[in-house]
């Protein structure tokens, strides 16, 4: 069958690189996709908010299936559209989307269902947040409550950083996503990412990973759209997984259908594993980004029947996925200046020298510019490698980084860092 992928960044060059390998793949269309999508697939340019003629293409192209990677065409509801009209689609209806889309609305989910997550209050307004406040101790966190490029959300250690989080939110800084806040208890833990796949009924894991939100090294600086991951979490042990499956994500997604919304395609999970046990931070409605990356380089099985299950709703009928036992590790190469005003347009070379050893580079902000490969966004390469450890996948990684050729670029240089501590301590 013809797939049709959407999507521009890291995320859709490693499902491209996976659903390209699918026996059910007979082309695969891309939009707008990336110069690393396009050694996989054939690149169209699509409106996705313009659904009349997303689905004008499947019907031309005889599309069997849509693979929704970003969250903002989920929300908008392009899913629902395609479902409408008889298409096989990859991710959750806008309602169901609202996992992601609102803050406000997951919590008030786990509230009513008893989901472990932070104490929170929903605030529309600065004042009303200000006076909320007082009932949360110091740190606290401080939530824009819509889709804010990850960008949206304040860990703060004063009363002074909250009272700014607020204004910044509520003064327009996030435009639509800071029309309300939400003001969460602030959560002591170690965080990992917990993924499954789901038809709205059947629940299947989908791996584990850490992903490294702060732009510096040891977890410093501001918060960005992610540094690097690894996969699996060891942190996440298969007893905490099996927690995290059990008083989270099934009952979310029992709940959903419950409510009329039922949730098809991946739930991501972000996880605190705190002393009380595992807890809810919030929800992606889609791979996440690094951590797809670091999944496709460990999924052994195939993409696309999976994910055509998942649309047709009967992923009860297939096996388990299965995973290499090995560790992948992404560092994400980002131009200098993200996540503020990175600089666009720097050369990059030397891919193919990175690949040699057997790492897998995805573009996640390229553009070719006179059949010259340069940056067009933040972030710009993901530089994936798999190991028998966190250690030797994390060496495998870093030797590909020093292998590529982008004067404007700059990385983490400790990507795993928590879990290469403990492997060295044994």
């Amino acid at each position: 069958m013809n797939i049709l992928l959407l999507g521009s960044g890291g995320r859709e060059h490693a499902l491209a690189w996976k659903l390209a390998q699918s026996s059910l793949c007979d082309k695969l269309f891309a939009s707008p996709g990336n110069p690393g999508v396009a050694h996989y697939a054939e690149l169209v340019a699509l409106d996705v908010t313009d659904h009349g003629a997303v689905l004008a293409y499947c019907e031309a192209q005889r599309i069997g299936l849509v693979v929704v990677g970003p969250e903002a065409p989920l929300v908008d509801g392009l899913a629902d559209s395609l479902r409408a009209a008889g298409v096989p689609v990859f991710g959750p209806s806008k309602a169901a989307a609202q996992l992601e889309g609102s803050k406000a609305f997951t919590k008030e989910l786990c509230a009513r269902h008893a989901i472990p997550t932070a104490g929170f209050k929903r605030v529309t307004s600065a004042d009303e947040g200000l006076t909320a406040l007082d009932s949360f101790p110091i740190p606290v966190v401080i939530k824009a409550d819509g889709l804010a490029a990850g960008k949206g959300v304040t860990v703060a250690m004063t009363r002074a950083e909250a009272e700014t989080a607020l204004a910044e939110i509520f003064d327009g800084r996030f435009g639509a996503a800071g029309a309300e806040a939400v003001i969460e208890e602030f959560m002591e833990g170690e965080e990992a990412s917990f993924f499954a796949l789901t038809d709205g009924h059947t629940v299947v894991p989908f791996g584990s990973a850490q992903d490294h939100k702060r732009v510096g090294d040891g977890d410093t600086g501001p918060n960005t759209g992610g540094m690097g991951a690894y996969s699996p979490a060891p942190v996440l042990t298969p007893l905490l997984e099996g927690e995290a499956l059990e008083r989270i994500v099934v009952p979310t997604v029992r709940a959903m259908a419950d409510e009329g919304m039922p949730y098809s395609g991946v739930l991501y999970a972000g996880l605190m594993l705190t002393p009380e046990g595992v807890k809810l931070i919030e929800y992606n409605c889609r791979f996440g980004d690094p951590e797809c990356q670091v999944l496709m380089l460990r999924l052994e099985a195939d993409l696309g029947e999976l994910m055509l299950a998942v649309a047709e709703n009967r992923l009860a009928a297939l096996q388990p996925p299965r995973f290499s036992a090995d560790t992948a590790l992404t560092v994400v190469i980002a131009a200098q200046g993200y996540p503020d005003t990175p600089t666009a347009g720097g050369a990059i070379a030397g891919i193919a020298r990175a690949e040699a050893g057997g790492a897998k580079v995805f573009h996640a902000g390229t553009r070719l510019e006179g059949g010259a490969l340069v940056a067009s966004g933040g972030r710009v390469l993901n530089v994936t490698a798999r190991g028998n450890s966190v250690g030797a996948a994390q060496a495998a990684a870093y030797a590909a980084v020093d292998m590529v050729d982008f004067a404007e670029g700059f990385c983490r240089r400790d990507i795993g860092w928590r879990e290469v501590v403990r492997e060295q301590r044994g």
